[in-house]
């Protein structure tokens, strides 16, 4: 189990799309751990299992930092991914255990506080939507709550930017995880530096 500081949790860049290429994908990566992100989750659902292989191999390859592959723990252990990150209805955790070395990351997505259960064996969860338009969005008040009723070390997910990050911290997160606002970005190295500081300032 990590611990709550563990610095690998601080900024997590979500995968957007393939727009362009592998290669570009990798560039973004690596712009955006120059900028400061300390993780990435490899989520690209619209492309088959090689495709994934292919793209998670050379992030690998490419970054300092873990890359965690989304649902697919086959794809992560091809590639030698740092870790899986799990949904509700993924295999369980103490099942994904059976089949990892040693030090391999499980992440769980949490929305609600019967999760916190199913949660309970993995190294790191997700919770949110903390913020957006969406009826499923949980607000900060609801957001605290999972925060303080979760053993394991949770990343704020969802609506998450300059603004809302110290927010997120000074409810108990250990990290916050972004898509569009690191990798989607014109410069992923700048966005991720702005994330990075307004959440550990």
């Amino acid at each position: 189990m990590i611990e709550h500081d563990d610095p690998r949790l601080r900024l997590c860049a979500i995968t957007d799309d393939l727009r362009d290429s592998t290669a570009g994908l990798v560039e973004r990566a690596l712009s955006a751990e120059r900028g400061g992100a300390t993780m990435l989750l490899l989520r690209l659902k619209h492309v088959d299992a090689r495709v994934l292989v292919e793209a998670g191999s050379a992030l690998v390859s490419a970054l300092r930092i873990p890359v965690v592959v989304s649902e697919r723990l086959d794809v992560a252990l091809r590639c030698a991914a740092a870790g899986i990150h799990l949904s509700r209805s993924s295999m369980p955790v103490k099942a994904v255990r059976r089949h990892v070395p040693d030090g391999f990351l499980i992440g769980m997505s949490v929305t609600e506080l019967a999760d916190l259960e199913q949660a309970a064996l993995a190294d790191y969860v997700t919770i949110g939507p903390v913020h957006g338009a969406s009826d499923a969005s949980l607000g900060m008040n609801a957001f605290a709550r999972l925060v303080s009723a979760s053993a394991r070390p949770v990343i704020a997910i969802g609506g998450i930017d300059v603004a809302t990050a110290p927010a997120v911290r000074a409810a108990g997160a250990s990290g916050i995880a972004v898509i569009g606002a690191v990798l989607g970005a014109p410069d992923p190295e700048s966005a991720a530096a702005a994330l990075f500081a307004a959440f550990v300032s």
